[in-house]
């Protein structure tokens, strides 16, 4: 647990992950007022007419300044309340020399206000150009700008993000610090969303880190989806950069919680993945918005601040302090598992449960304190089966050695402990629907783009599986695609079978003693627990000849699978 001992404030990890739109800010196109100022064409709106305001974005004051501002501007009613007002700071006479007292019946009363840099952000309009002396009109130089002409909207850590949020957002009480009111943060760039193209030295960085940052490579080391045209996405392989960081992290004591922050299709998937692999008791909340930061209608900032509320309430922890459910994603002031949340629509509100029986734990407090309504009994972080501390330094996986399939050792975790990249299997979905066979000879030759992978990650990939997404709610597939998939089962490539889209229902494990019943995961949730469960297993024991195993072969892999069984049956 973290250490909260005295009156210092409890202290959360924030993670930055990919393509996070929570992270990423609205395009900064020059303002009308720089553009007046260079003499250049003003925006309009669409039908030719001036544009009424200009956006303000938040910015730091380079020098300290003084401003006047007009009394009740701030509300249109708040005039009718004048009484209750103490006096203004002073008047403007009609040169705009300001006076403590009135010297004129035209004299203005006014508030005098000192901005500093010291104070933080303010919203004011954006003056940048491009260096062609033309305003920005959208993130790249030009329309389909390649990568180097493009800016990256996505911040590289977390910092600016909860800067903004603490500076600009306004609580039901009227007042700001939503964040820092409550908790003290460390940032970590686990696989984030916006990197520096030129560099970061260690005295520049906003995040957890040693040492400069050298140029980074989108695509490589950080993953962007806008420009929609210069989306990355990260490779598998990222997944043990990420274990390690969180790890890393929540090993060293010092926090109360985490938060991870990823774009909103996929923080059910890396949410899920920490709930399997971290072992830690402090809880985990994943995040997203539907909405850039900084949009009209923004849910991500909301999602942040109820995530650093779940995680100071403590009403995760049991009597020993330990986080009672696992990690969770906190989604439009609701709290669901990371095993049974999903996606469901781009908009605020469009996550669901999935499984069909619960998914939903909790709500946030808008008003109150959060609450639970249940609790899962699945296992997870410090009590998961699959966590890394608990995954062996190296395991058994199945490779072509000339004319046979035969066993290999794969490594798993170096001297260290860390996760290595190399480790992450490679586990394929395939999805069934009637009218989809060629055929009703049942033949697993029909089906060469299952044999394909199968033959090439025999060669390229030691530890491998498959998750057979079929008939909703218990997996069923086409003859040839069982047929097929038998042949990888063989080949030493686990298969779970699950139901097709959001199945309630469960897959009944004696349908098929020659697969792992998916209970009621998604197909997308069963491949994450299957790739944790080939680390932990390894593969299953190949046959001599995958087309035609023996009854020993059999029964060997049968018994295999009870293991990975297990682990489906309480994850």
């Amino acid at each position: 647990m973290a250490d909260t001992r005295g009156d210092a404030k409890p202290r959360i990890a924030v993670f930055s992950g990919p393509t996070a739109t929570i992270q990423n800010s609205e395009p900064l196109v020059t303002s009308n007022k720089a553009r007046e100022k260079c003499g250049l064409p003003v925006r309009l709106n669409k039908d030719g007419s001036p544009m009424r305001f200009d956006v303000l974005r938040a910015q730091r004051l380079a020098a300290p300044v003084t401003i006047y501002v007009e009394p009740f501007s701030a509300h249109p009613l708040e005039k009718d309340h004048a009484e209750l007002y103490a006096p203004p700071d002073g008047y403007l006479d009609s040169t705009g020399a300001f006076h403590k007292e009135r010297t004129g019946p035209q004299d203005k009363p006014v508030y005098e206000i000192s901005l500093k840099p010291e104070d933080g952000l303010y919203p004011l309009p954006y003056m940048g150009r491009q260096a062609n002396g033309q305003p920005w009109e959208t993130d790249g130089t030009e329309k389909n700008a390649p990568a180097e002409l493009t800016r990256v909207p996505f911040f590289p850590d977390g910092s600016r993000l909860f800067e903004e949020i603490d500076r600009l957002g306004i609580s039901d009480e009227g007042v700001g610090c939503l964040l820092t009111a409550k908790a003290d943060f460390d940032f970590y760039r686990a696989l984030p969303s916006g990197g520096y193209a030129k560099g970061r030295s260690a005295g520049e960085r906003t995040d957890i880190g040693e040492g400069d940052i050298a140029p980074e490579i989108r695509g490589t080391d950080f993953f962007p989806y806008r420009p929609g045209y210069l989306r990355k996405e990260p490779p598998m392989a990222a997944l043990a950069r990420v274990t390690n960081v969180v790890q890393r992290a929540l090993s060293s004591g010092k926090y109360l919680g985490a938060i991870w922050l990823e774009g909103s299709p996929f923080v059910e998937e890396t949410t899920y993945w920490l709930n399997l692999l971290i072992d830690t008791t402090v809880p985990i909340a994943g995040n997203s918005s539907q909405r850039p930061h900084g949009a009209i209608g923004n849910d991500g900032d909301r999602n942040i601040v109820d995530s650093v509320d779940y995680i100071t309430s403590k009403i995760w922890a049991e009597e020993n302090g330990r986080d009672c459910v696992g990690a969770v994603a906190i989604l439009d002031e609701q709290i669901f598992t990371s095993r049974d949340v999903q996606k469901a629509d781009a908009r605020p509100g469009g996550y669901v449960a999935t499984g069909g029986h619960g998914g939903i734990i909790g709500r946030m407090g808008h008003p109150g304190t959060p609450q639970f309504s249940f609790k899962t009994i699945k296992r997870h972080t410090y009590n998961s089966a699959v966590k890394v501390t608990q995954l062996p330094s190296s395991v058994q996986g199945s490779r072509v050695q000339g004319p046979k399939v035969e066993a290999i050792a794969v490594a798993i975790k170096d001297a260290d402990g860390n996760l290595l990249a190399t480790a992450i299997p490679k586990v394929t979905i395939v999805k069934h629907a009637r009218y989809l066979p060629e055929d009703t000879s049942g033949d697993a030759s029909s089906e060469v783009d299952i044999l394909a992978r199968i033959a090439q990650n025999l060669r390229d990939a030691p530890l491998a599986g498959f998750v057979a997404e079929g008939s909703a709610p218990f997996g069923a597939m086409s003859n040839s695609v069982d047929a097929a998939l038998k042949r990888a089962t063989f080949s030493g490539m686990a298969v779970v079978k699950v139901g097709r889209g959001n199945a309630g229902g469960f897959v009944d494990a004696t349908r098929d003693p020659l697969a792992i019943a998916g209970n009621n995961l998604t197909a997308t949730k069963a491949r994450l627990l299957l790739m944790a469960c080939l680390m932990k297993f390894g593969c299953l024991p190949p046959a001599a000849d995958p087309a035609k195993p023996t009854q020993a072969e059999t029964e060997a892999c049968q018994a295999t699978l009870k293991q990975y069984q297990e682990i489906f049956d309480t994850h």
